[in-house]
């Protein structure tokens, strides 16, 4: 049987996933079969996993610092907006509808609740020790009574729970004591510690705050965790966003990515931002566009209603009107089937339009279906345009992750990439759009831009046509994630009373 620590916060947003991704990394350097846990997610940044199954990206980060293949008992719920305050619900990796909030809340939450304690039956049958996330607050009395992701999973469990608060927003006293007193008794006495995180400054001034806490509260306080620059680990969903602004600083290549209202899996871009050449902005007003060097469409979870928003805002001319003037695009996902010509739903799967004109900046046609692809792939690209250069490379790894068939129109645009494995079965599938000029592509592969060298020589394509000289290959994603995955672990282990952890989950602690 497992030992428990489950991560709650006083509000979204005060770092409970990267706490959990820290709790994971600790246990795993000491030699524990852990790993990590959340009931329900709310996230459009979604990943597939080996058995083509869909969870939350947070997870997946967490997974990866426990040394875990992620996998779907990991994350049993996810629920993907669709706007007008209705999800997807994917359980245990399937979609199995869109619901209102009312509908899933009121009446299907407490049905998966059944898919959420299996899950947990199986992990706790198979490790030493599950790191758990809880979702927003565990306060909020509105939906206290149809909740499986906080005090439910907590009580269910008789799980030790770490009460949460983000001090560089403000009021995080006020917001520990006030979670606490509007959780129940039984709830309550579940709460075995309470964390300050982000933390800038001298954290010794802080002491008078940890001693009225305790006092207050009965609780101990188990560490003032620092704010953490840089961190280099994936953002759990869109709200992270806000935090980046539209205006980057200088550097030798510009790129843009359209932050349209339903992106996702925006976490494709994160390794060209790390690039130490690359200001990579997120653009939400066409008069923010700028002139950049390249321009990124993401996925997105409504390819038709993002679309006619890129129109309505006038982003759809400047991205036109940057192309006639030589300005790459590439499109991811969603963002690929917008740079085609048209957008087809007759089953209205997405939205309530039958069709909706895209970019036309590539010769194709995308028909969306009720039925979803999801799969890991693996790629190579032989002779690849981009900007008169030509790129071969192997093992691209990735994932597809979309509805509908696209259609191809004009012989003279290219299709560069092939797949060769598909859910680890070997296959031989054209993949991708090239135009005639180079300049425009589109792929459906999540984590393109993970392959070092294809990224590197996309880049160098970029900065050889601006006169600049091509930098040579100097990054390795995988073993820059783990860098930060054991830097995190070590500001953490060095904050937090592990000591006092351990005997909050039922340890022994000493000799």
């Amino acid at each position: 049987m497992a030992n428990y620590i489950m991560m709650m916060g006083t509000s979204s947003h005060v770092g409970k996933s990267i706490l959990t991704t820290a709790l994971c990394r600790i246990f795993r350097q000491e030699g524990r079969r852990v790993v990590p846990f959340k009931a329900q997610n709310m996230a459009l940044n979604s990943y597939v996993t080996k058995d083509g199954l869909e969870m939350g990206r947070a997870q997946v980060a967490q997974a990866e610092a426990a040394g875990l293949e992620p996998f779907v008992d990991m994350n049993p719920v996810l629920l993907k907006p669709t706007g007008n305050s209705c999800s997807q619900v994917v359980l245990m990796g399937k979609p199995v509808g869109n619901m209102t909030a009312k509908e899933y809340h009121q009446g299907y939450s407490l049905k998966a609740f059944s898919a959420v304690k299996e899950a947990l039956a199986r992990l706790d049958a198979e490790y030493e020790t599950v790191v758990i996330e809880g979702a927003g607050s565990p306060a909020e009395v509105n939906l206290k009574a149809n909740d499986i992701v906080n005090m439910r999973v907590a009580k269910y469990l008789n799980a030790p729970v770490l009460l949460i608060a983000d001090v560089d927003r403000g009021g995080a006293l006020a917001s520990l004591v006030g979670t606490l007193e509007l959780l129940e008794e039984d709830e309550r006495a579940l709460v075995k510690g309470l964390v300050v995180n982000k933390f800038r400054g001298d954290i010794s001034l802080f002491t008078p705050a940890v001693e009225f806490l305790e006092k207050k509260t009965g609780k101990p306080v188990l560490g003032v965790i620092p704010h953490i620059e840089e961190m280099g680990i994936d953002d759990e969903d869109s709200v992270s966003l806000e935090d980046k602004a539209e205006r980057a600083e200088e550097k030798e290549l510009n790129l843009a990515v359209i932050r349209t209202p339903k992106i996702s899996n925006f976490t494709d871009f994160d390794s060209l931002e790390s690039e130490p050449d690359v200001a990579l902005r997120y653009v939400h007003e066409a008069a923010a566009l700028g002139t950049p060097d390249l321009i990124l469409l993401p996925g997105s979870k409504n390819t038709s209603e993002d679309m006619r928003w890129l129109e309505k805002t006038g982003l759809a001319s400047k991205i036109r009107e940057a192309h006639e003037k030589g300005t790459a695009v590439i499109g991811i996902c969603g963002g690929y089937q917008m740079l085609g010509k048209r957008i087809l739903d007759p089953h209205h799967t997405e939205s309530s339009f039958d069709s909706t004109d895209g970019l036309g900046l590539l010769g194709l046609q995308t028909t969306f279906h009720e039925n979803k692809l999801t799969s890991q792939v693996v790629a190579s690209a032989r002779d690849f345009p981009f900007l008169g250069k030509r790129i071969s490379v192997d093992d691209i790894k990735g994932y597809e992750i979309h509805m509908g068939t696209t259609e191809f129109l004009c012989d003279r645009d290219s299709h560069p990439l092939c797949v060769k494995e598909r859910r680890g079965e070997v296959c031989d599938a054209a993949e991708g759009t090239v135009n005639e000029e180079e300049n425009i592509f589109g792929t459906y592969i999540h984590g393109f831009f993970d392959h070092d060298g294809l990224r590197r020589a996309i880049l160098n394509a970029l900065r050889e046509k601006k006169g600049l000289p091509a930098l040579a290959m100097t990054r390795n994603r995988y073993r820059e994630k783990e860098e930060s995955y054991d830097r995190l672990a070590a500001v953490v282990r060095a904050h937090l009373d592990m000591d006092k952890l351990r005997e909050i989950m039922g340890e022994k602690v000493g000799c």
